[in-house]
């Protein structure tokens, strides 16, 4: 139970030192007077365009950083508040040729985005459909050329006008983009053909060749718009992993104003506000506990797979889940200042920052459309010049455009990427983006989360030690038929290990739960106890020759509940959060291509160690706050290393942006899967062995029934206490950088 340990035993877990190192991890900008936003841009259609918008942002007098991300459709931008306002940097990238959702319209965005996907999709079957025929009727069936003009305008008027319109936003604006060169090279074979269909005669006068090329420009049109569809998809999801970050938070809050429970939207809930919350809701904002008990499932922070028992003067994070009591508890962080705030704008700064690589391709892109226009018209005069006819220059000028114009992205990257994914998809990997692929053929260093993506996130049994003169089988019966009713997660867990092996369970006559420390009641006529060392002390309950078994079990990592019937113990039950069975079987054969494993997670470590034995893994940090987790991947990248991040919970999301891919297991969160560069699916492939679970015990932070709680390890950089009444200012105190990876096994 988290409320009874001592501050040095919470670990770097805990929710007050979650909120510290967000607090310190946003003190990034070396101007106060600066203000960071970030702008949904839309209207980009390649790397030349997301280079442009930031030329321009980076030109605005007051605008001190901006970094536009062609893959998520956002620019991040640091102006001077008191000379710029939003509508201001609006305008600076409509002057560009773009357009900007602002804040408050996210809806209206989403809803014009999802209409921009089915308006592609229509186009690309149809020009599929067109295409195909036109190929059929050039190649094979002979098809008259009128028939050939008929089904080639369509697609070059009404699929690809989208390219017509941007070129001619390029041409105002004075610059060249991708669509100039797909406008220019399409053009001018279907004009050419045109001219072959309508007019043949005028081409036979200077001897050029009478050949259609409608097969050229509708294939090329086609497959830019394939490259299209599959771009806009992708960026949808990469903006719906925010929208379900927000969509975390509850829309409305019970809140206690002058003695009277009043329903608020969550905009008006208030620093220092009371606020009622029931069993199964959501917390709305960050607080400390006034009135109740409760057990609060907090993985979304912290990643410990156990609920967290809170009782009065404990801490609460909005976002998080109430699961069985009621309770009361003060606003101390409201707003853009609450920890899932925090996160969500951590995920965003990570998605926003850009690589030297990336930053060098942007610059390329830059200059390339100009350099193959110039290419293009250089091979026409020369070959007009020196070659046969007029048509072979026509025609090699044409190539040049034709050639260029997708650019690697429109040609290559859709059918390697229908390769790449499709091969991903039967091995269970779904692929996010072709730059994943990419990047994944360069990474050297792996980092596995460990709740849920190691293990299977939930607990199990794993031993049972009776006593003398008892069987592991009543032993077993006797604890089930006390929990039958719990809705703790340990007593579940203990009252399924008994259905699996076919028990037939008793109906309690009495049953009473002890917060933090484990049950009592009545079964059968008997007396029964079931918990912590603590309770059985309490209780003057004979432990004898338990202790030492109970000490041996939670030296492994287990959560240990002991159980006594009739005044004396009868035995005890070990619970962990087991491995998955392939997790070990993954880490030998990434092991094995030469990569180098870590593992890091928020749980205790001594928990943390035993998991990571179990799988083979010898570098483990422990008791780390989700922001920690993206500095160790920081750290680990500082070194020269290409990182992949693997995790599945909401508190890996800031993480799995940092990194060079991140890696989202199909068991986790949907945040975590769209903030991922390649999400796995359930399934696991012999020849492509991948972790899903492997085991890691629960931490004696999120147990009610830890046997020995002082025996915790404390964190490396333990924070100070919390307060009781937690300050709504951001601390102005410097992050201070995260411990070194261990060089060897355990040890930092």
């Amino acid at each position: 139970m988290a409320g009874s340990l001592p501050a040095d035993e919470r670990g770097s877990g805990s929710v007050a030192e979650t909120e510290q190192g967000l607090d310190s991890a946003r003190q990034t900008s070396p101007i106060v007077a600066d203000t960071r936003t970030t702008l949904n841009i839309t209207g980009m259609h390649c790397a030349a365009c997301a280079s442009r918008i930031e030329q321009a942002l980076r030109e605005t007098e007051g605008v001190a950083e901006a970094n536009v991300n062609f893959a998520t459709e956002e620019a991040g931008v640091v102006f001077d508040e008191d000379r710029l306002s939003l509508s201001d940097l609006a305008r600076v990238v409509a002057s560009a040729g773009y357009g900007v959702v602002l804040p408050g319209a996210e809806d209206e965005e989403r809803a014009a985005r999802q209409r921009e996907l089915r308006t592609l999709r229509r186009k690309l079957w149809f020009s599929l459909a067109a295409t195909a025929l036109i190929m059929a009727g050039m190649h094979i069936i002979d098809l008259p050329l009128w028939a050939l003009l008929a089904l080639a305008t369509p697609v070059q008027f009404w699929a690809g006008w989208q390219f017509y319109r941007g070129a001619w936003a390029a041409l105002r604006g004075r610059f060249a983009d991708m669509n100039t060169l797909i406008a220019v090279g399409t053009s001018a074979a279907y004009f050419y053909s045109l001219v072959v269909t309508l007019a043949p005669n005028l081409l036979a006068r200077v001897g050029a060749e009478l050949h259609v090329y409608y097969d050229t420009s509708a294939m090329i049109i086609t497959l830019i718009l394939l490259g299209r569809t599959l771009e806009a998809r992708a960026r949808g999801r990469a903006s719906e992993a925010i929208r379900r970050l927000l969509r975390l938070q509850p829309d409305t809050a019970t809140v206690i104003r002058e003695g009277e429970e009043v329903e608020l939207p969550i905009a008006e809930v208030a620093v220092g506000d009371t606020v009622l919350l029931r069993p199964g809701e959501r917390i709305p904002v960050d607080g400390e506990i006034l009135e109740g008990e409760s057990a609060v499932d907090e993985s979304m922070v912290t990643g410990e797979s156990m609920p967290v028992d809170k009782r009065p003067g404990d801490l609460v994070v909005g976002g998080t889940v109430n699961q069985s009591g009621a309770f009361r508890f003060r606003a101390s962080r409201v707003g853009a200042e609450t920890v899932l705030a925090r996160i969500i704008r951590l995920v965003r700064e990570a998605q926003a920052t850009k690589a030297p690589i990336q930053r060098l391709a942007d610059r390329v892109a830059g200059i390339f459309v100009p350099i193959v226009i110039a290419i293009a018209a250089v091979t026409f005069f020369v070959w007009l010049v020196v070659g046969p006819n007029p048509t072979y220059a026509i025609i090699a000028a044409v190539a040049v455009l034709i050639i260029a114009c997708p650019c690697a992205l429109g040609l290559a990257t859709p059918t390697s990427l229908l390769v790449g994914t499709g091969r991903g998809a039967e091995l269970g990997i779904l692929i996010r983006s072709a730059e994943a692929l990419e990047v994944a053929g360069g990474i050297d260093t792996i980092i596995f989360d460990k709740t849920g993506t190691l293990t299977r996130g939930q607990p199990r049994l794993t031993d049972i030690a009776p006593a003398p003169g008892n069987t592991e089988e009543a032993v077993l019966h006797l604890a089930a038929s006390l929990e039958r009713h719990s809705e703790h997660p340990l007593g579940q867990a203990v009252v399924r290990a008994a259905r699996e092996r076919g028990l037939t369970l008793s109906e309690p006559d009495e049953f009473q739960a002890i917060s933090g420390m484990g049950v009592r009641g009545r079964v059968d006529g008997r007396s029964l106890l079931a918990g912590t060392v603590r309770l059985f002390e309490e209780s003057n309950l004979a432990i004898g020759a338990m202790k030492n078994e109970s000490e041996r079990l939670s030296t492994e990592g287990k959560t240990v509940m002991l159980v006594g019937a009739d005044g004396q113990a009868i035995g005890a039950i070990a619970l962990a959060d087991v491995a998955k069975d392939e997790a070990a079987e993954a880490v030998d054969a990434l092991q094995g291509l030469d990569l180098e494993i870590f593992m890091i997670t928020g749980d205790n470590r001594r928990t943390a160690e035993t998991v990571a034995a179990s799988v083979g893994i010898e570098r483990v940090r422990a008791e780390v706050r989700p922001d920690q987790k993206a500095e160790a991947v920081k750290q680990l990248q500082s070194e020269g290393r290409r990182v992949a991040m693997v995790g599945d919970g909401i508190n890996d999301a800031p993480a799995l942006a940092q990194a060079d891919i991140g890696i989202a297991i199909g068991g986790g969160t949907d945040i975590a899967i769209e903030a991922g560069h390649s999400p796995s699916s359930g399934t696991t492939s012999a020849s492509s062995p991948r972790p899903s679970a492997s085991a890691a015990p629960p931490s004696a932070t999120s147990s009610r029934t830890s046997s020995s709680p002082s025996s915790t390890t404390a964190s490396a950089s333990p924070s100070p206490p919390a307060s009781s009444t937690p300050s709504s200012t951001p601390s102005s105190t410097p992050p201070s950088p995260p411990p070194p990876w261990p060089s060897r096994r355990y040890r930092w």
